[in-house]
């Protein structure tokens, strides 16, 4: 499909920020839909009258902002989900796969590891424990439409959660196991909020570029007898995710 398109030219915006802006709006105004792919990149710079160098510098930034997906030798596509963000206030603790249904999507479990060990000490730490203690430890990443979009670590002590315990059907969230379980009962999560960089290993994981900005989310579930049930560490990928928090203005 050709798509009559106007030449961008350099105004106070620089080239390849005007350059995303518009492809977004032509994704925005429906010129472009979900799923569908752009055209091969030479014909694309021409149609937008810029060097292929900008029209990269563009595409990049619509990648880490999860609007394009670039596949390696097939081409550059819409994110399927565009405009569908996970949204969710951090006052209440929810799991992806359940945020994810009531939008009505649906996620799947990357690659995992799923192993009992015994806890490093920085676990130990972590945990609020001071013997040795084994743990089950679970690492995956969690997609939709076969994008991820997320890398989830958990570690629980195993008097709380074992390896049988996740079936046959477990599709990523340690926190809807133990509370489809109920024992012990959950009371609250104390999260640490940061924004950081992807390094190489947790980039290769994630399908994305070294350095990527991601959020992280680092947690400790506590019981209803104040004991630390699960530690967890969360990255989620830019552009699929909305964080919000209501707060009280203190008088």
């Amino acid at each position: 499909m050709t798509i009559n398109m106007r030449p961008l030219r350099a105004i106070k915006v620089s080239l390849p920020i005007q350059t995303s802006q518009y492809i977004r709006e032509l994704v925005e105004t429906g010129e472009y839909q979900p799923g569908q792919q752009l055209p091969p990149e030479g014909d694309f710079a021409r149609q937008l009258g810029i060097s292929r160098p900008t029209l990269r510098e563009a595409l990049h930034s619509l990648e880490l902002e999860g609007v394009i997906v670039c596949r390696h030798g097939v081409g550059t596509f819409i994110s399927p989900n565009y405009g569908k963000r996970f949204e969710s206030g951090l006052e209440t603790l929810e799991s992806i796969e359940r945020i994810a249904s009531r939008m009505g999507l649906q996620t799947q479990m990357g690659d995992a590891l799923i192993e009992e060990r015994t806890a490093s000490p920085i676990e130990l730490s972590e945990l609020g424990l001071t013997r040795e203690t084994n743990v089950l430890f679970v690492s995956r990443a969690i997609l939709v439409y076969n994008r991820s979009v997320a890398h989830l670590k958990d570690v629980v002590p195993v008097k709380y959660l074992r390896k049988e315990d996740l079936g046959q059907d477990f599709h990523g969230s340690i926190l809807e196991m133990l509370l489809k379980r109920g024992n012990p009962p959950l009371s609250y999560s104390f999260t640490k909020l940061a924004a950081v960089t992807a390094e190489i290993s947790l980039a290769k994981l994630l399908d994305i570029q070294p350095h990527t900005p991601l959020m992280r989310l680092e947690a400790r579930l506590f019981s209803q007898s104040d004991q630390i049930v699960d530690y967890s560490v969360s990255h989620f990928v830019p552009g699929f995710f909305d964080f919000h928090v209501v707060r009280r203005v203190g008088l």
